[in-house]
């Protein structure tokens, strides 16, 4: 059994019109947001082998909280950041060569399409912070997951 996990990376600062889109922050709705999600994933018992991010500033940030408090191998990949749906595929498929548990945090659209391609119930928008998670009896290939996780900050519980 395979398990991919899906996470949007938390709200980003638009302040600085100047700054470009790789760089931006999280801002203050993201920082707090993320942690709270972060305590939903582990007392929900969600630990990945590794955890994959977008090296753009927000990401990375949201994924490092994720690590702190989740654990597993932490690295950054320069294919999420715009990243299309079949590389986001493929990314995943090769992750799973080497684990059973993978947690992949970037941006959309390309995490609510793959969440589409791969998974049993569609969603219509991944949400800042939000996180789906899957289940692969089988190969990862599209159409042949469970999606038993969808869970945004309003889920949760302040």
């Amino acid at each position: 059994m395979k398990t991919l996990y899906l996470a949007r990376h938390g709200k980003s600062s638009w302040d600085d019109p100047t700054q470009s889109d790789f760089d931006r922050p999280l801002n203050a709705r993201g920082e707090h947001d993320v942690p709270r999600m972060a305590r939903y994933l582990l007392e929900h018992d969600v630990h990945p082998d590794r955890i994959l991010t977008s090296p753009a500033r927000r990401a990375r940030s949201t994924a490092e909280i994720y690590h702190q408090a989740l654990d597993g191998i932490f690295k950054e990949d320069d294919r999420i950041y715009e990243a299309s749906t079949t590389a986001l595929l493929y990314l995943a498929q090769e992750a799973f060569e080497t684990v059973d548990t993978l947690m992949i945090v970037g941006h959309n659209p390309g995490l609510t399409e793959l969440t589409n391609i791969l998974g049993d119930a569609p969603i219509y928008n991944l949400q800042s912070s939000g996180v789906v998670g899957l289940q692969f009896p089988g190969s990862v290939e599209p159409g042949n997951g469970h999606r038993f996780m969808y869970v945004y900050p309003k889920m949760v519980d302040s």
